[in-house]
């Protein structure tokens, strides 16, 4: 389910790079991003409790609101490695830092890939050594980095925005172990538009929780991974409530394309949880049903077992939902099928037309739950054989 309608338009004062240096055994598997000089900078990372040790030594960094570079690598995630780890993602950012003549503690590191592989830092020194001359602000540039990040993707992902005088790009990676909390996935973020680190922090937390934080392709954490936004001001000041709308429109989109690239996902499933009586009965019910794999089964064979969305709200022991208050509506518009109390009572459910809307490649799916008036969106996925086959013999 391949997005990305037109190349990425690099944004100024940002230069990017990807390449093979090795790890791998054709493909891009190092990248780096770099600006011209220090930005202000914001970052959300994984809450798993055993991060990634480019997670650990990424937070000292980003915590200081000043970021100017990014260097990461694909296949390797550098997990699980203890105090060698820690220092070989040190090692990174120092390299990396020489490269570009800047302090390391302006280097954010990050590493995905296998868990529990050391990090071939001969390869590594190779890649940092190769930093001069290989950035290049340009479309192919971009698209490199994008590429050079992927693991199991089958493309790789990025979006522009505007605000404005200002731009902003972003690219993500991210195929399995996808349930951001935050993040189980990359995704870098740039922009020309000028803004304090503070209220950047603030803007990012809460486009992430609209976005990436609502997706799920098999409900697994990652230890590794992270959402950073860099913004070198270099077009002035914006309008900060249109830039918070276009960045979360932006992340947004980002977080369906991850969904549509998942491992073995031939469908899109955009649910909207309505009639809640607060968010967090919204977000509660909305992930019970996306991380469903009944509900994401029958979604991809096209099953119209509604019953199996009853399942999925009734387990939420903590906002219990009584059936007279339920309705499942399957589509949108004329073509919407609906399910509830009454239309059993009087056998009008509709199957063979809920069939028919569950063979689409992108599925809406609204559930009202009838307690008060908040609503929230999520993206899920349908669960094929696919997946199984990508993740079974994924070290061997």
């Amino acid at each position: 389910m391949k997005t990305n309608p037109t190349p990425p338009i690099p944004v100024q004062g940002y230069l990017w790079m990807g390449r093979n240096i090795g790890i791998k055994d054709q493909s891009l598997d190092f990248g780096v991003l770099a600006a011209a000089h220090p930005c202000s900078a914001a970052a959300v990372f994984t809450r798993s409790n055993l991060p990634g040790a480019p997670v650990i030594v990424g937070r000292e960094h980003a915590a200081k609101g000043t970021l100017q570079a990014i260097v990461v690598n694909s296949k390797c995630a550098n997990v699980g490695l203890g105090e060698q780890g820690l220092q070989d993602a040190r090692k990174m950012c120092q390299w990396t830092a020489e490269a570009l003549k800047i302090q390391p503690e302006l280097v954010l590191p990050a590493s995905t890939g296998v868990i529990g592989l050391p990090l071939p830092m001969d390869k590594i020194r190779e890649g940092t050594l190769s930093i001069a001359t290989n950035l290049d602000n340009s479309a192919e540039a971009v698209e490199s980095f994008a590429r050079a990040i992927m693991t199991t993707d089958t493309h790789p992902k990025w979006r522009n925005a505007g605000s404005g005088h200002a731009s902003l790009l972003g690219v993500a990676k991210g195929s399995g172990m996808i349930e951001p909390n935050m993040a189980t996935m990359l995704s870098y973020l740039v922009t020309d538009a000028e803004i304090d680190h503070s209220k950047l922090q603030a803007m990012l937390k809460r486009a992430v929780d609209a976005s990436f934080n609502r997706i799920s392709i098999d409900t697994d954490t990652s230890t590794s991974d992270m959402v950073v936004l860099m913004a070198n001001g270099m077009a002035g000041g914006v309008n900060e409530d249109e830039f918070e709308k276009n960045l979360t429109g932006l992340c947004q989109d980002l977080a369906k394309d991850l969904v549509r690239d998942g491992e073995g996902v031939t469908k899109l499933i955009e649910l909207k949880i309505s009639g809640a009586d607060s968010p967090q009965m919204a977000q509660k019910i909305g992930k019970s049903i996306i991380n469903s794999p009944l509900i994401k089964t029958a979604v991809h064979g096209a099953d119209p077992n509604w019953g199996r969305f009853v399942m999925a709200v009734g387990k939420v022991f903590e906002h219990p939902v009584r059936l007279e208050e339920l309705e499942i509506r399957f589509g949108l518009g004329e073509k919407m099928q609906a399910v509830n109390s009454q239309l059993l009572k009087e056998e009008a459910v509709k199957l063979e037309s809920i069939s028919e809307l569950l063979q689409k490649d992108t599925i809406p799916i609204e559930v009202v739950v009838g307690h008060g008036d908040h609503s929230e969106t999520f993206w899920g996925c349908d669960l094929s054989k696919g997946y199984i086959d990508e993740n079974a013999f994924y070290t061997t």
